[in-house]
């Protein structure tokens, strides 16, 4: 039987369901005019999880940025930034839903890099020199992250301080990455090793490994 909060619910519903494109971020949108740069035709899905520090964050041409992601320039909102590029993602990029993108130096994604849900990219860390001192609060220590141009990065891939992926790279779902890969090549593992490598010259890209899904 249907009653007053059956109504609200579908209510609800129906708002939650249309809220998705109507609430993104795009580049008409007042919103999109804190961040250092925001390109036609990009999108930031709604609702977001969190979003901050976009005054050093830049954004190119016809990128898709996933619902509930965390995207942000710092460790809070409000801090003050080294940079206007602490964050930069280019043109024509997938980053999936519920990715988390988190810098305070440098973090560059290359033009069209894919992203599976829930991958992790952080340009810092935490140091362990005092052995008496939380790791929580002992200095952090930050290094620049860059993906290359044309690389996919499977579903929870995590990418720690200090790493330089390629071009046309493939990482698997669930490997973590602790040092640079090369172009063209195929990583998988925690932490990721190269397993392989895609032929630019093939018409499916594929080398003798086959790529990871995910």
């Amino acid at each position: 039987m249907r009653g007053p909060r059956t109504a609200f619910v579908d209510l609800a519903h129906r708002v939650w369901d249309s809220a998705g494109v109507a609430v993104s971020i795009t580049d008409a949108t007042r919103r999109s005019r804190r961040f250092a740069a925001f390109g036609e035709g990009s999108l930031i899905c709604f609702p977001w999880a969190a979003l901050y520090g976009e005054a050093g964050i830049r954004i190119g041409r016809g990128t898709l940025i996933g619902p509930f992601v965390s995207l942000s320039a710092g460790m809070v909102p409000g801090q003050a930034l080294v940079s206007d590029d602490v964050v930069s993602i280019g043109d024509r990029c997938v980053i999936g839903r519920g990715s988390t993108i988190v810098g305070h130096w440098s973090i560059v994604i290359e033009d069209d890099v894919y992203t599976g849900p829930n991958v992790y990219l952080t340009d810092q860390n935490h140091s362990r020199a005092e052995p008496d001192l939380p790791i929580g609060r002992q200095a952090a220590l930050e290094a620049p992250v860059r993906v290359g141009a044309g690389s996919w990065l499977g579903t929870g891939v995590v990418v720690l301080p200090g790493v330089s992926i390629g071009r046309h790279v493939a990482v698997g779902a669930g490997s973590i990455v602790t040092r640079d890969l090369p172009d063209n090549s195929v990583a998988v593992g925690s932490p990721a090793r190269v397993v392989g490598e895609r032929d630019p010259r093939s018409p499916a890209g594929a080398g003798p490994a086959a790529e990871p899904q995910g």
